[in-house]
């Protein structure tokens, strides 16, 4: 019997199940984003918890320099 495999984008968690068993059984509690491209073209993600998405989400956008916030600095 194949398995098919489910991985977390953000930390590589794997589960597993067969074709047999619908993947919602297998994924609960897991969460799926999907990102539209373009004219069908969608990326599917999968993440294993809200902690996993929000450290994917946080390294897709980029990050503003401390550098350019500390130089506009407060006026007392």
């Amino acid at each position: 019997m194949q398995k098919e495999c489910f991985t977390c984008h953000s930390c590589d968690k794997r589960v597993e199940f067969t074709p047999e068993e619908p993947p919602c059984m297998a994924l609960s509690g897991w969460l799926m984003l999907s990102h539209w491209q373009g004219l069908e073209s969608v990326d599917h993600y999968t993440f294993c918890s809200l902690t996993c998405l929000r450290r994917w989400l946080n390294a897709q956008v980029p990050q503003i320099p401390e550098a350019f916030l500390k130089s506009f600095g407060e006026k007392e």
